[in-house]
């Protein structure tokens, strides 16, 4: 078993341009995966957040509502238009005092190609055997979850959204 990665696909019945803006912009990614960001996504941007409960799936809202108004950044790392969309984080479920400055992130990655019948979207979280053991497990097992239902509520909002 990889203990380093974590890799999902979803095939979304969405054009890719709409796929991308869900992606790409900071608000839209916000109203699905369940942040509230402070600034822009950007290439090489620290954007600050907070989670907000998401405005997809009202099950995923009442798990993420315990955790609401704990901020965290995300670095963005790349953006090429409508086929990647990366940023670096602290993975895992985040303790409301928890500092993680110290700790090294972990790579998530968007990548899009259009396929018959929608867009492929392959996300890939990576780094995970550079973090501390005591903090690896955990932030593995949650992300596996949550990136799992992630892809989920893309799908809906992708869907849904116009």
């Amino acid at each position: 078993m990889d203990t380093d990665r974590i890799e999902k696909q979803i095939l979304l019945k969405a054009p890719i341009a709409r796929v991308w803006r869900a992606l790409a912009d900071a608000d839209e990614f916000g109203t699905w995966f369940g942040m509230k960001f402070d600034a822009p996504f950007a290439p090489g941007a620290v954007v600050p957040g907070a989670i907000v409960p998401t405005k997809v799936n009202a099950e995923v809202a009442a798990q993420q509502k315990p955790y609401e108004g704990t901020r965290f950044d995300i670095t963005i790392v790349e953006m090429v238009p409508e086929q990647l969309f990366s940023y670096r984080w602290h993975p895992g479920p985040p303790e409301p005092s928890g500092d993680y400055s110290g700790l090294p992130t972990t790579l998530v990655e968007f990548k899009l190609k259009e396929v018959e019948g929608g867009v492929l979207v392959t996300l890939t979280e990576s780094g995970f055997d550079k973090l501390p053991p005591e903090r690896r497990a955990v932030a593995f097992q949650a992300n596996e979850g949550g990136w799992a239902m992630a892809v989920k509520l893309l799908d809906t909002y992708t869907g849904d959204a116009k």
